[in-house]
């Protein structure tokens, strides 16, 4: 005869119970998440926005020269 395990003398387990901890944890992990996916689709969708942006201008305008650095017309005033 099988030597009888807890299983089959007692029945199958029941799971334990979710403590007051363990369901904070679960909804601040559901609540985190959710936020961080949130965050991701709105980056993505700014990014895309940008670079279009980005794109349009950069085709319709000509490329800026950069500004010379001169002395400016409070110095040239100044008596020395």
């Amino acid at each position: 005869m099988p030597r009888p395990k807890k299983d089959t003398v007692f029945g199958p387990l029941k799971p334990a119970a979710e403590t007051t901890l363990d369901k904070t944890t679960r909804i601040v992990r559901e609540i985190t998440e959710g936020e961080a996916e949130k965050r991701q689709i709105k980056t993505a969708r700014l990014r895309a926005a940008r670079l279009e942006r980005e794109a349009n201008t950069a085709a319709d305008a000509p490329a800026e020269q950069p500004k010379r650095r001169g002395r400016t017309p409070k110095a040239a005033q100044v008596k020395r």
